[in-house]
């Protein structure tokens, strides 16, 4: 610090220089010196200018820029990987054009309900009340099915990669509902509820989706993408397991995956 100060009166820079100050109370500050040197008439130097500005607010500010610039980059590394992984996997499920474009479209569509949902919540968390309504709110407003979906459970905090994950799963469930399940006629209704059990391990979070007055359901003879991608690609990214259960008077998926942290048992 005191050979910057020394180069400072020196003259040898243009712009001040930033240093790194101790207080009494033994806490450091950034601050950036300005030295000018007055001259007399005969050009000599008689003393000089010296001035000092606080620039801790510039360090936290520019420490608070760099964070979110860094958190930017990881979201979108994240969203192009699960966009390449959508486009992937339906381009494995079917060579139909209008097929590929409607699936991919649907699922870029929950991604992008699910980013608005962040985005609302500062990026921080998100509701898994709010995470199924936002998901299922382009399947209730057709055929009045808003009165048919049942949701019970607290509004559990969850950070952003499960949340964007469990939008794309609630979109599978409620597609997979409209083209073969209880959204397929006039009369089926789902039931979702949710709570958290204490295990020895921990917190799990236990959620179930069924189906109920729907058409009879009979076990695929193959699962598709959207089925693959609820009880492998889901389990996977939340760290717990999925299973669906096709029977007879409805679908019914299982989820099983670590509570938040700070969420409680009943």
């Amino acid at each position: 610090s005191l050979a910057t100060i020394a180069s400072e009166f020196e003259g040898n820079s243009a712009g001040g220089s930033e240093i790194r100050y101790r207080r009494k109370d033994g806490s450091e500050f950034w601050a950036a010196i300005f030295i000018s040197p007055v001259r007399d008439e005969r050009g000599g130097v008689v003393q000089h200018f010296a001035s000092f500005a606080d620039l801790t607010q510039h360090r936290e500010e520019e420490a608070h820029s760099r964070r979110l610039i860094d958190e930017l980059n990881h979201r979108v590394k994240n969203t192009l990987s699960t966009v390449q992984s959508i486009v992937w996997q339906v381009l494995r499920a079917t060579s139909d054009p209008k097929a590929i474009r409607d699936a991919i479209e649907s699922r870029l569509s929950a991604l992008s309900r699910s980013h608005d949902l962040l985005t609302r919540k500062n990026w921080e968390s998100a509701g898994l009340l709010d995470v199924v309504n936002d998901a299922l709110e382009p399947f209730a407003v057709t055929g009045g099915r808003a009165q048919r979906i049942v949701i019970s459970g607290e509004n559990i905090l969850f950070p952003p990669k499960a949340t964007l994950a469990l939008g794309i799963a609630f979109n599978e469930l409620a597609t997979n509902a409209v083209k073969y399940g209880a959204f397929s006629n006039g009369a089926g209704s789902v039931l979702i509820d949710w709570k958290i059990e204490s295990t020895p391990q921990g917190g799990r979070l236990i959620l179930i989706w069924q189906e109920k007055d729907g058409p009879p359901v009979a076990t695929p003879s193959h699962k598709g993408f959207g089925s693959r991608m609820i009880e492998s690609g889901l389990a996977q990214e939340l760290e717990g397991a999925v299973h669906l259960d096709y029977r007879p008077d409805g679908v019914v998926c299982t989820i099983n995956i670590p509570a938040p942290r700070g969420a409680r048992g009943g």
